[in-house]
């Protein structure tokens, strides 16, 4: 397990920071205990690291004031928007000030025309779907958790969707950014490309707030297909139900979702979500596009399971039917809690290359067996990423080791297969021991980077790279 050490502090910076920010944003400021251990709060087995203050800015203005202060007297700067992060993200190890992002969340504008919006960080993606529906758009990044959009951007957040949409990082047009000396800079233009300079669109998108907080987003949008439909169909392995994916994506068939839930999953959500879905590994897929297209996706992908012993296959143009099946997927990781209640989940992810899916996935249950573990997987299985979920009794020291010992192996083994050690968690403080094994040389260039723009290191400090 990452014991997230503390970093040295700045007590009289933070002491003189509170005074000012204090009397300058009231009751928009807090120092109670609880609020600050909930904006310290992570989503995973790393320890809690609150913050001293946190504030609560309106507008882009507030925010640079905010950090132009903290600046003054290098003092750290964490960005938050609505805490799902897995990895530590929002921890503050050398205390500081944490900027809540949730009273920014104004949509600025909608360019239906363009097919593009402007969005303040605090905007979640429920409230921005629910808000374009009746436009006929909608932004498609679905990670699961009604994030934040400025959260989103931050960790380069993925989803259900991203085989066919792509992640964040394929979504987001431009930034407003505040850097760390407090000034406002924007990245780009709402133009579909550009050869213009530094792609510095890019450079903070997955930046994890190390590098700038960000005020507004400009996001791409899709129009709303004419037709979707669902499909399900289970298989004797997980080994067999990766084979028809990867079959899937070589054949070309546009799926727009397709996920994995291996036997243990599949028995969790049909005791949470009522189901009565046969206990074997399940792939579930949407398709989207007309009628007759989403018809013909689903009876070629039928005739892939088939080959592969899938069974029982059934595919659906039922709203109904597909929400209720897509919900159970998204409340996989509470269904698969409580097959353990007394235990924590460990949710961790790694990323490889489709090829290599199956071999990655079946290694892990057979390690994940050997340590003793209930365990379920899941996977945006489409673009070769998966989560594994040992339920570990904390209070018990050999669990503990044990599941320590499972992250680090599989972080190694899908860094060996050509992949990676997080697919769309991020790094934070979690996977930090295994970026420089990942992308070796490279993260020099992320230290110097970070150098040059955040000499102070104030913003998110102990994210991501391996040494301050």
């Amino acid at each position: 397990m990452v014991q997230a050490s503390d970093l040295p502090r700045n007590e009289d910076g933070i002491a003189a920071v509170i005074g000012v920010l204090k009397q300058r944003f009231g009751e928009k400021f807090q120092t109670g205990q609880s609020i600050r251990e909930q904006h310290g709060h992570t989503t995973t087995w790393i320890k809690n690291q609150a913050p001293d203050a946190v504030v609560y800015p309106q507008n882009t203005d507030e925010v640079a004031e905010i950090v132009k202060t903290c600046a003054a007297h290098k003092v750290p700067v964490i960005g938050f928007g609505t805490g799902t992060s897995l990895e530590g993200h929002v921890n503050a190890p050398a205390g500081g000030i944490c900027v809540d992002m949730m009273e920014m969340n104004q949509i600025l504008a909608v360019h239906s025309e363009d097919l593009d919006c402007v969005v303040q960080p605090g905007v979640t993606r429920e409230q921005l779907n629910t808000y374009l529906r009746d436009q006929g758009l909608f932004f498609p990044i679905d990670p699961g958790a009604n994030a934040s959009l400025g959260g989103m951007t931050a960790t380069r957040a993925s989803g259900t969707n991203a085989v066919r949409y792509g992640t964040m990082k394929d979504n987001v047009l431009a930034l407003e950014v505040v850097t760390p000396q407090g000034e406002v800079i924007r990245t780009a233009s709402r133009a579909k490309k550009s050869s213009a300079g530094y792609d510095l669109t890019r450079l903070m998108v997955g930046a994890e707030g190390t590098l700038g907080l960000i005020t507004e987003i400009t996001l791409k949008l899709q129009g709303i297909p004419e037709a979707m439909s669902s499909a399900r169909v289970s298989f004797d392995s997980v080994d067999a139900a990766c084979q028809a994916v990867m079959m899937t994506i070589q054949y070309g068939i546009p799926v727009a979702r397709i996920e994995l839930l291996d036997s243990l999953t599949v028995q969790a959500v049909n005791a949470y979500s009522k189901l009565d879905l046969p206990v074997a590994p399940l792939l579930l897929l949407e398709f989207h596009g007309s009628e007759t297209s989403t018809a013909e996706q689903a009876e070629l992908f039928g005739g892939i399971a088939e080959e592969f012993g899938g069974t029982g296959f059934e595919w659906t143009s039922s709203a109904e039917e597909r929400n209720k099946l897509w919900q159970a997927r998204h409340d996989a990781y509470w269904a698969s809690c409580a097959l353990r209640p007394e235990a924590r989940g460990i949710s961790t992810d790694v990323c490889v290359p489709i090829s290599r899916l199956a071999e990655c996935v079946t290694a892990a249950q057979e390690k994940l067996d050997a340590l003793g573990f209930i365990a379920p997987i899941v996977g945006h299985v489409g673009d070769g990423n998966f989560h594994t979920l040992p339920l570990v009794d904390m209070d018990d020291p050999d669990e503990v080791s044990k599941a320590d010992e499972f992250v680090g192996w599989l972080n190694d083994l899908a860094i060996s297969m050509g992949g990676t050690c997080t697919g769309e968690h991020g790094i934070g403080q979690g996977k930090r021991p295994y970026l420089k094994k990942e992308l070796g040389g490279a993260v020099d260039m992320m230290v110097a980077i970070k150098t040059a723009i955040d000499p102070d290191n104030i913003m998110n400090p102990g994210k991501i790279l391996p040494s301050e």
